[in-house]
């Protein structure tokens, strides 16, 4: 089995495959502060949870975009499963034509969400990942990485409304029925999520606009169901879309 694991700034994701099959697969507040110790202790917790022997594991990937983590989950998955794991990092083989200024920028996240779509949908891409940030990627049918946007997070932009007013306060993220809000909670629901949907809806038709061909539109992220419901720019939503790149970038570079 192989131990997947994607560190975001707000949460890490945990996956077990079984040679191409997710078995299992957790999501965990990610913690700077939090030592190795107490790592190992939330991932056997999570193990024998789910009655998986951590023996049967025997590699484990890591992509993570925390750099004081990186050294963390590395110790986590060296003491306690006896694996030296493999590290997304530069350099590394994606099967991708990076087409950036400084292909060094490219952050580990968006790295595996572009391998891992082009491996699935053999198409032209445009990834939407709306986690802490809200990025856009664009890779073609023939494995250019072509670059993309990036974008505050909705959670991070409805953080910044609820906190800044004074008047203001948190609201469920859930559409309102109209966009014309008749009251507060109404009208922070109809910007935040419609706004939203704009966003995304907007920023996917100027980089069509921008491509030779029509791209299929991938959605992934703790956020992307928000909007699902909102608009039709969407093709198909897929949620484990970084874990499955973190498998394919360690089947391509293991030696």
């Amino acid at each position: 089995m192989l131990l997947a694991i994607g560190v975001g700034n707000t949460s890490t994701k945990l996956g077990l495959f079984n040679g191409d099959n997710l078995v299992a697969n957790w999501h965990i507040a990610t913690d700077m502060h939090r030592l190795p110790d107490e790592y190992t202790v939330t991932l056997d917790n999570l193990l024998r949870q789910a009655a998986i022997n951590p023996h049967d594991i025997k590699d484990a990937a890591i992509w993570c975009t925390v750099p004081s983590l990186i050294h963390t989950f590395e110790d986590v998955v060296q003491k306690y499963l006896k694996i030296k794991p493999f590290l997304v990092a530069s350099g590394i083989k994606t099967g991708l034509r990076i087409r950036m200024d400084n292909p060094r920028e490219v952050g580990a996240d968006r790295i595996v969400n572009a391998v891992a779509a082009h491996m699935l949908y053999k198409d032209n891409i445009i990834i939407v990942d709306m986690g802490t940030a809200t990025t856009f990627e664009t890779v073609s049918r023939d494995g250019d990485y072509m670059g993309g946007a990036i974008a505050p997070g909705i959670m991070m932009a409805a953080e910044a409304l609820f906190t800044r007013p004074a008047q203001l306060y948190r609201v469920q993220l859930t559409a309102p029925k109209k966009a014309i809000g008749t009251n507060t909670i109404a009208a922070m629901q109809s910007g935040i999520i419609f706004g939203y949907t704009s966003l995304v809806e907007g920023m996917v038709a100027r980089i069509q606009s921008e491509l030779p061909s029509k791209a299929k539109v991938v959605a992934t992220g703790g956020y992307a169901s928000l909007i699902l419901g909102e608009t039709k720019i969407i093709d198909t939503v897929n949620p484990d879309l970084s874990l499955i790149g973190l498998k394919v970038l360690h089947q391509q570079n293991k030696t």
